[in-house]
């Protein structure tokens, strides 16, 4: 079977990051063909606005947003849990519909992070964790990478 991959969306160049801005990250679509990938952004799919206050998990991880044991809070304290879980779940159905394999997600994101995450204390420190998207993915099976992960694959090639 042949990769299919899922992108977060900023990474294309889509302005739905928290401060309104995109990471784009051209490499990704000089190595991957258009029919090859579906993009989106969970937390503009679990309805936040752009832009928004920045948030983070506070007391865990994805996994433990997805079991309730934990929350996204934004910088405001404004419990965003809800909308991160929801936006986890459209991603999941979209890659399911899409028979998606793998997923390219912005690292150290409180949906995407895959690697580290932010503390939950708007500091700047990471820890180890997953965001909430990142951990529902894995679950259903999916293998989720940063997209640092994935360059350095591209990398690693042999020729």
């Amino acid at each position: 079977m042949s990769k299919r991959y899922l992108i977060s969306a900023c990474l294309l160049g889509h302005k739905v990051r928290y401060d309104g801005q995109d990471c784009l990250l051209k490499e990704l679509l000089q190595h991957l063909l258009p029919d090859q990938y579906v993009s989106l952004c969970p937390e503009i799919s679990g309805g936040l606005a752009i832009p928004r206050p920045p948030a983070e998990i506070q007391s865990g991880n994805g996994r433990d947003v997805l079991l309730h044991q934990a929350n996204v809070v934004d910088i405001n304290g404004t419990d965003v849990s809800e909308a991160f879980i929801q936006g986890a779940y459209a991603t999941l159905d979209l890659a399911q519909r899409f028979q998606v394999t793998h997923a390219i997600l912005k690292a150290h994101s409180p949906s995407c992070g895959s690697d580290l995450i932010y503390d939950g204390s708007f500091t700047g420190t990471k820890i180890q964790g997953q965001g909430v998207t990142a951990a529902l993915l894995q679950q259903h099976g999916i293998m989720v990478m940063t997209e640092h992960e994935f360059l350095q694959q591209l990398k690693v090639r042999p020729e």
